[in-house]
């Protein structure tokens, strides 16, 4: 590793699961990947309001959140936790969200400032590489 690798921050992200959904694997197997590349992970747990969301990403000074919501609910989730960060000033996070999510939501969640939708049969290396990519950018 080069110097400028090494005092280089490591990229935060925050993982939760929004909603009454109960099933959390994939967020689980999507943290470790995220773990393991290098990044630091703050996983919330299970049925997180979007208001502690919010509140965990600007806590932990994240410079990315993946909202992962198998509910059906991400159409309600998803865009009170873009507006709850705005609200706060926060417009630099990288909002990401994985999940059965229908082809036909996802333009409208990009519209609201989801970077991007992962569904299923997104491979991690998809997820890392785009994370790495889009916090970079910003």
């Amino acid at each position: 590793m080069s110097p400028a690798t090494e005092t280089k921050q490591k990229i935060r992200v925050v993982v939760a699961k929004p909603g009454l959904d109960g099933h959390d694997r994939g967020a689980k197997i999507i943290a470790r990947a995220l773990r393991d590349a290098g990044m630091e992970v703050i996983y919330t747990g299970l049925h997180q309001t979007p208001e502690q969301i919010a509140e965990t990403v600007i806590q932990e000074d994240a410079d990315a959140v993946g909202l992962s919501v198998l509910s059906g609910a991400h159409m309600t989730l998803v865009p009170r936790v873009v507006e709850l960060l705005k609200d706060q000033g926060v417009e630099d996070v990288v909002i990401t969200v994985g999940g059965t999510i229908p082809a036909d939501d996802i333009p409208e969640l990009k519209k609201l400032g989801v970077a991007e939708v992962f569904t299923p049969g997104a491979s991690t290396d998809e997820i890392i590489d785009f994370v790495r990519g889009a916090v970079a950018a910003r």
